[in-house]
């Protein structure tokens, strides 16, 4: 922990006292005097790293309206005003105590419980220390009991300034300063491990307090929001969702569970709770699900409850497209499945990872055994070591009675096909490792490893290279997996495949929707012109969906050209209109040379711009796509 700073504020006499003490709380703190006052100590006290501050009087007041961190004042107790009367009273009998704020009512019973004829004023600024000080002198006081400044400023009008500080209750104010340092850092720690531990929740969670204002969010609840956790922090919840609102949760101060709520496009389960301290309302607590990751789990688990066929449906045949990046995939995963060796898949979403993951273990000797598929990326940790390692009966709470086999033991003598492999947890990832190393499994819970036959083929969209690099994937790991490679490429990079492509997903779609085909294979010409002018960022998986669209809309296709814009505006997004009169490809090479020269020749911003890739941008400008 780092050292404790405590800033002492203080000029005239209190500055003395302060530089007295600070030498005793070196070996506990970083105790600093300043001897500035009001607006030019709140401009120094802001440029520094400072726990809490210790000051006086009126400038202690003012710190603590214009400062963010503790103010610790100077009090002064009634053995304090005592003693300081008893010295004022030894230099003459005409004496006055001056006090910032107000007078002190138990001065005043035991003035006149003795009749000391002690004069009591207040003051809260300098110019009403000023007046006090002229109007006393005018009195014919002789000796003032004060604070530093009023202290000085009889001194120079004649009379004599008693200090009203002393050294005790100085050294009390920075005893109180430290121990509240200390528990702040304290409180600081066990914020710093609440934050982390909600930082881990998929659970989105906010706390509120009284006046329903946020003052704390974790990072999934700031997604469900759609705003980052700093511009949240401070606003009230009803302002930011007002469908989420926790007003009446704080007017009842009872629980809400499980209410549904729709947020944008989101339909969260929601549940509120108000947070009591020592039987006291401070706040209230709203965490909040995504309905999507419930029904995923729920379909997970009812799964579960009934045997499933682990088998493969595709065989390397079904990769359309005689492209060469196609035809090299192919001969590559033919290779690759008459090896028993680990197997990566790389290639954007959509492109068919899992279908060539599929056609690899059809095509090798493991046809006949168990196909199991998981993508890492659907799953919490806690779900995805479950399924992968299976568990013993009482290994954790909920635990199934006898314990449950997991997917590795499931695909024994088989293939597991790992889909999104770059998205397994770290502490997973070793697990994983040692599942590749040593061919055996421990399941949760169990002191012996269960030995396993299995092949693994994984997949992945993202650079695990770059991954290792930033430390979110072991390199070890990333060796062992990447043995056998295969790249897929994307759809805009293999155009010339899409005539097929479009032509078997017709067929495909048609049949499994029950519809006909001609309406779409009549303007099938139009839609491939456009389609060669469009990036595909969805690959072959929207190529799917488009196709889908149009045929359950096509009746609406007869309309011409707009028909077209108004069902898949995405291709009129970024690209110019295609015209049924056979110019597409000239508007389309237009197009591309206009970014083009609007990029200054930048070739790489272009591609940015137009969503493509630099060879694709090459056959564009040739007027070959």
């Amino acid at each position: 922990m780092s050292e404790t700073r405590i800033v002492a504020v203080g000029f005239h006499r209190l500055k003395g006292l302060l530089q007295a003490l600070v030498p005793a709380y070196r070996a506990v703190a970083d105790v600093g005097v300043l001897d500035k006052g009001f607006d030019e100590a709140v401009a120094d006290l802001r440029a520094r790293q400072v726990d809490v501050v210790v000051a006086a009087g009126s400038n202690g007041a003012y710190l603590r309206q214009h400062l963010d961190v503790p103010v610790v004042l100077v009090k002064v107790g009634g053995f304090d005003v005592m003693r300081a009367l008893g010295r004022a009273r030894s230099i003459s009998p005409r004496i006055a105590l001056v006090t910032y704020g107000g007078v002190a009512d138990e001065v005043d019973q035991f003035d006149r419980l003795f009749d000391l004829g002690i004069v009591q004023r207040s003051y809260t600024t300098e110019e009403d220390a000023r007046d006090v000080v002229r109007e006393l002198k005018a009195l014919g006081i002789e000796a003032v009991v004060a604070p530093g400044l009023v202290a000085d400023l009889a001194d120079e009008a004649g009379m004599v300034g008693v200090f009203l500080y002393s050294q005790d209750a100085v050294r009390e104010a920075i005893d109180d300063a430290i121990e509240i340092a200390r528990i702040g850092r304290i409180e600081l720690a066990k914020r710093e491990r609440l934050n982390t531990v909600l930082g881990q929740l998929t659970d989105g969670v906010v706390a509120v307090d009284l006046q329903e204002r946020i003052d704390n969010v974790n990072p999934a609840m700031a997604r469900f929001l759609g705003a980052p956790a700093e511009a949240l922090l401070g606003r009230t919840l009803s302002d930011v969702a007002p469908e989420l609102s926790l007003r009446t949760t704080l007017r009842d101060a009872r629980d809400e569970p499980e209410q549904i709520h729709r947020h944008g496009n989101r339909t969260l389960v929601a549940s509120r709770m108000p947070i009591l301290e020592d039987g006291r309302l401070t706040g209230a607590v709203l965490t909040c699900q995504d309905a999507v990751s419930i029904h995923r789990v729920d379909r997970h688990l009812r799964a579960r409850q009934a045997p499933r066929e682990a088998s493969a449906r595709y065989e390397l045949s079904h990769l359309t497209g005689t492209s060469p990046a196609v035809l090299s995939a192919k001969a590559r995963a033919e290779h690759c499945a008459r090896s028993q060796a680990t197997v990566l898949i790389t290639g954007e979403s959509g492109t068919g990872k899992e279908l060539l993951a599929q056609g690899i273990h059809n095509a090798s000797s493991r046809r006949r055994q168990p196909f199991v598929a998981i993508n890492c990326a659907a799953f919490p940790e806690t779900l995805l070591e479950g399924e992968l390692f299976g568990h013993e009966e009482g290994a954790f709470t909920g635990a199934r009675r006898g314990g449950r086999a997991g997917l590795f033991e499931a695909a024994h003598t088989g293939t597991i096909f790992l889909d999104e492999v770059g998205e397994m947890p770290v502490s997973l990832q070793t697990r994983l490792l040692r599942v590749l190393q040593e061919r055996e499994i421990l399941r949760i819970g169990a002191t012996e490893p269960i030995p396993i036959d299995v092949r693994v083929i994984a997949a992945t969209h993202r650079d695990l290279k770059a991954q290792v690099a930033a430390g979110a994937f072991r390199s070890d790991l990333y060796y062992r997996l990447n043995i056998l490679g295969l790249s897929l490429p994307a759809l805009r990079d293999r155009l010339e495949d899409l005539p097929m492509l479009f032509a078997n997903l017709l067929d495909k779609v048609a049949t499994r929707v029950g519809l006909p085909a001609t309406p779409v294979a009549a303007v099938a010409r139009e839609v491939l012109a456009h389609g060669t002018a469009y990036a595909w960022p969805g690959n072959v998986r929207e190529l799917e969906n488009i196709v889908e669209r149009l045929v359950v809309h096509g009746n609406e296709l007869d309309r011409g050209p707009e028909a077209l814009q108004s069902l898949v505006p995405e291709w009129f997004e970024h690209a110019p209109v295609v015209t049924l009169s056979g110019q597409s490809r000239e508007a389309g090479v237009r197009h591309v040379r206009d970014v083009l020269a609007a990029c200054g020749g930048d070739r790489a911003l272009a591609c940015e711009r137009l969503g493509i890739s630099r060879t694709t941008l090459w056959r564009r400008l040739q007027g070959n796509a």
